[in-house]
């Protein structure tokens, strides 16, 4: 793993910082001098190190093992840096003195790119104020011109003149009054172009060049681009009027040309090429070129990249940029609406205490921290521009709303942002000049209902309700009702019967891991089993989903899975609603429902109560799995036992738990039918919500029960993996979950042989269950023997499930997390997969093993003070554990530091805990540094032991509030409770081998 030193200390450079930390292959991102924003967070800190002496950077970096250096702002790249890091031998992503002259001068990078051939702007360069007022007083330009210092000006030293005298004023505002210093000892007039701004940015080796998504940045101060200009207010990503024909355009004929441009002229050119466009009726024009990532633009290009951002610098630097394929998320929009102090870009306040960020960070994707820092603990400006509030999504308009809404949030005295980022795109007219104002007029589009989308669904489904037309259908989807032809479907007398139902929860399984094909069938078998109840037919099936944002995949793969549906039920899809409702639902929800209706000749309507009588056989249909109830059961379950839904399934199927979960329900129409119409069948019962004993019930009369032999039947695994994950009663599972069963029949006892071969020949897993029984006072209506049974040896018979693991506690005092451990392995209820079996202390007397006596606990103390050395005494340790048959180790507060051997004997077998949010506030004075470093949370950490200290794969983390006036002592006691519940947490997921540990290090997670 690597260490990169990132120089800088705006939002540019929070952002780097937050995409490099985000590789695996970053061991820390030191950022100098960093704002409060790179202060600790994760991988991430500010380092004190002087940017300005070069050589002290060089030192820093041999000192620190970093080989890597990232160069935010353009003032130490035109100084050198890079020159001076790469000479001794540290390689700098960022370009050479040389080649960064094509920000650092505006005049020379007008007369290269003369040179060179590349478009821009028509200008002139002065060393003279008179000289140049001259010549915009000559008109030749015409009345508007743009008048830029040439040098280094942060942004600010472009002016934007509407008429000869504002120029004027402009030029003698720079060179006379010298508001920017040297950066206007020259100026560059240059005529004034029309379209519309945009910055491309290309990451590049000098040889290769990568063009990342197109930005638009927002430079002036206030709404409609009116006021002064600005390091730039909020940019959005990617801007979506270049075509791909634009961009390979820009590509060859400015950066490729610029790129190979300079090294002809022996300023190769490595690191971030910025190109500022302006897209004219004649094609794309260079404004202005900089040799560093943009900022606003970097705030919202980076949350869209793919690829490893370390990979993409190290290519750059090794020359190898060629080689590497670098990926961004073009379809989604990134939005970043950056907060600034009142009187920016002019006078302003520091210091001022800033709140709200906490909860603009709910609201919006990520906040960028800008000109802020830390002053007695609570943060305060420290800069023009504070903070930006980035938002990400599919639409445009939707992330500008979720940005400016985050932004609003925001809290300082003179706080001010912009409200129409994204507004030259949003809206219908988009104004040529940057200094006419927009009236913006509101679409429904601009209110986040997409009908364009919601048209591209109707087409993309209109194939596949097509493929499910059967006889008597006779409408077509996209009308305003449905009509069904009875008679031609060959009714004489029929009754019909209608069904609605959803999907309930099992939705949000299918949003958490993606897949959404299968929900449809879902839908139609809880609607069509419904209507077969009662004898019918199902003939069509309306559908509605209804979601905040319209995603047509996800709505196409919704309805392919409820055509596939009605296939199965022999009924047409004839139409539906979509609903696109903002505000309703959050990003990436939705919900469903379906309108099944069937028809049943009047002499074959079901169930016929009054026919089932004491001795009538119960045949049982398997189901597949859990079918569509009970979902908010389960999602509680993995909630509670820190699962996830894209392990691996603990029933070894080889799908994920998601997938695992979200089989779906079975169709019974074609198999149960035809005995229907045959009248071998006096009732049936869907099993849905309310299980077995709530649904059998509907088909009996009051006077009659149900006994049913749960081994009669198969019961599925992921039922007894339930029972026993959740510690669900017997009673609780028979009446929420079908527990293996989808449907029962109620039938003769003569036919019941035949009933279960027919159903059975027609593919379902059919077996006699039960019978009905005259009903006792005092006795339930549905009586389930050997259920538990059944549960326990449908999952226990699964592989991968075996005895409880024993567990060897290392302790040096009071034992608290012993105690804690102790409590959780012995609690009968908590099913636990491990037991302690042996307490070494290397102290005797502690309170520690008193605990594990009281338990009846083996002890044993083992005193480092009795061996010449460390490794004596670490083998005496593993002689101690292995002796008592330990497969787990637990270190809970054991004071000594263990050898690198005793380690490796081990590893991922050996846990400890530590008083802290690892990677942060190592060591053994965690509590110190933490109140020391002035963070707001602190925790615990459960991690396996490796030979570094505090540098194991984490298992399981909590968090806990740093309050003003903590002492170490109270902070100790808040971490130490939460440290009880952490422990046992992490060791039930290595005893019930949910985790295990790689030959590299790293966590698999295998259920």
């Amino acid at each position: 793993m690597e260490n990169v030193l990132l120089i800088g200390s705006g939002g540019r450079e929070h952002a780097l910082a937050w995409k490099l930390a985000q590789s695996e292959k970053v061991k820390a991102v030191f950022v100098a001098p960093g704002n409060a924003g790179t202060a600790s967070e994760g991988k991430i800190s500010n380092v004190d190190v002087n940017v300005k002496d070069f050589s002290a950077v060089c030192a820093w970096c041999k000192e620190h093992c970093v080989e890597l250096v990232l160069v935010g702002p353009e003032d130490p790249l035109a100084a050198g840096i890079a020159d001076t890091l790469n000479s001794n031998g540290i390689a700098c992503f960022g370009p050479s003195a040389k080649a960064a002259e094509i920000e650092a001068s505006k005049a020379f990078s007008k007369d290269f790119m003369t040179r060179q051939g590349i478009p821009t702007a028509q200008y002139k360069t002065f060393t003279s104020a008179d000289e140049a007022c001259e010549y915009i007083n000559n008109g030749e330009l015409g009345e508007a011109v743009v008048v830029k210092a040439s040098g280094l000006a942060a942004g600010k030293g472009v002016v934007v003149a509407a008429s000869k005298k504002e120029a004027c004023d402009a030029v003698n505002f720079i060179m006379q009054a010298r508001k920017y210093g040297a950066a206007g000892d020259t100026v560059v007039v240059e005529e004034f172009l029309k379209g519309n701004e945009v910055s491309v940015l290309a990451f590049t080796d000098g040889e290769s060049v990568c063009v990342m998504p197109p930005a638009q940045d927002h430079k002036q101060l206030q709404e409609g681009d009116a006021g002064p200009n600005t390091g730039g207010m909020g940019a959005f990503c990617p801007y979506p009027k270049l075509s791909a024909d634009d961009l390979r355009k820009i590509k060859t004929d400015i950066l490729e040309k610029t790129v190979n441009g300079l090294k002809s002229e022996d300023r190769k050119y490595i690191g971030v090429l910025y190109a500022g466009l302006m897209i004219t009726d004649a094609g794309p024009k260079v404004l202005e070129f900089n040799c560093r990532f943009g900022d606003p633009e970097t705030q919202s290009i980076l949350p869209l990249l793919r690829t490893d951002l370390l990979d993409i610098c190290r290519a750059c630097v090794e020359g190898k940029l060629g080689a590497l394929s670098v990926e961004f998320d073009t379809e989604k929009s990134a939005v970043g609406v950056v907060v600034v102090s009142g009187g920016y870009p002019g006078v302003y306040k520091k210091g001022i205490e800033i709140s709200g960020v906490e909860k603009a960070v709910q609201a919006a994707t990520v906040v960028f921290h800008a000109g802020t820092a830390r002053q007695d603990g609570k943060l305060v400006t420290s800069g023009g521009r504070v903070l930006a509030a980035v938002a990400i999504d599919q639409q445009l308009a939707t992330a500008t709303s979720m940005a400016t809404a985050a932004a609003a949030l925001i809290d300082f005295e003179g706080a001010f942002y912009r409200k129409d980022i994204g507004f030259r795109v949003l809206s219908r007219d988009r104004p040529l000049s940057p200094s006419v104002p927009l009236e913006n007029g509101l679409s429904y589009k601009d209110a986040g209902v997409d009908i364009e989308a919601g048209d591209d669904l109707v087409q993309a489904i209109m194939p596949l309700a097509k493929s499910t037309s059967r006889t008597g259908c006779t409408s077509s989807i996209g009308m305003f009702g449905a009509t069904f032809d009875l008679a031609a479907a060959g009714y004489k007398d029929p009754i019909l019967v209608s069904g609605t139902d959803g999907v309930g929860t099992k939705l949000k399984i299918a949003e958490m891991v993606g897949v959404h094909n299968s929900i449809g069938i879902d839908l139609v078998a809880m609607c069509v089993n419904d209507i077969l109840a009662h004898g019918a037919e199902p003939l069509f099936l309306l559908d509605y989903f209804a979601t905040g944002r319209l995603d047509v995949q996800v709505a196409h793969e919704v309805v392919g899975g409820i055509a596939e549906g009605c296939r199965q039920a022999g009924c047409a899809l004839v139409g539906g609603e979509t609903a696109e409702m903002p505000g309703m639902y959050t990003n990436g929800e939705y919900d469903v429902a379906g309108f099944a209706v069937g028809a049943v000749e009047r002499g074959q309507m079901m169930p016929r109560i009054h026919e089932v009588v004491a001795g009538d056989v119960i045949v049982g249909i398997g189901s597949s799995g859990i079918h569509s109830n009970g979902f908010s059961l389960v999602r509680k379950l993995v909630e509670r036992k820190n699962l996830r839904f894209d392990m691996p399934s603990p029933l070894k199927t080889g799908k994920t738990l998601g997938e695992d979960l979200l089989t779906p329900t079975k169709i019974y129409v074609k198999s149960v039918l035809p005995l229907m119409r045959e009248g071998k069948v006096k009732a049936f019962a869907h099993i849905t919500g309310g299980g077995l004993t709530e649904n059998i019930p509907r088909i009996l009369p009051n006077d009659l029960g149900a006994a049913l032999d749960a081994k009669s039947w198969t019961m599925l695994p992921i039922f007894g993996w339930l029972s026993e994950m959740g510690r669900i009663s017997n009673q609780e599972m028979a009446r929420t979950f079908n527990c293996g069963l989808g449907g029962v029949l109620i039938v003769t006892s003569s036919q019941s042989a035949e009933v279960v071969s027919l159903l059975r020949t027609s593919g379902e897993q059919a077996n006699i269950i039960g019978t009905v029984r005259q009903l006792k006072a005092g006795t339930t209506r549905v009586r389930v023997d050997h259920l538990e049974d059944s549960l326990v040896q449908s999952w226990r018979k699964v592989p991968g499930v075996t005895r409880r693991r024993r567990v060897g506690v290392l302790i040096s005092g009071s034992g608290t997390n012993l105690q804690a451990l102790l409590d959780h392995t012995r609690d009968v209820t908590n099913s636990s997969a491990a037991e302690i079996v042996i307490v070494i202390s290397n102290k005797a007397g502690v309170q520690g093993l008193e605990r594990a006596e009281k338990a009846g606990i083996k002890t044993k103390v083992i005193s480092h003070k009795d061996y010449k050395g460390r490794e004596e005494f670490d083998e005496a340790l593993h002689q101690g554990l292995t002796a008592a048959g330990v497969e787990i180790v637990c270190l809970a507060g054991f004071m000594r530091i263990l050898t690198g051997g005793f380690v490796r004997k081990w590893t991922g077998r050996m846990l400890n805990v530590h008083p802290s949010l690892l990677p942060s506030f190592k060591g053994s004075d965690a509590h110190r540094q933490v109140l020391a470093a002035g963070v707001r949370i602190s925790g615990c950490s459960i991690h396996f032991v490796a030979e570094e200290v505090d540098a194991g794969s984490i298992l399981v983390q909590e968090s806990v509030p740093v309050y003003p006036g903590d002492t170490e002592t109270s902070l100790a006691e808040r971490v130490k409770r939460r440290e009880h519940k952490a422990f046992p947490q992490a060791l039930e997921m290595v005893a019930t081998q949910q985790v295990s540990l790689a030959p590299d290090g790293k966590l698999v997670w295998n259920w």
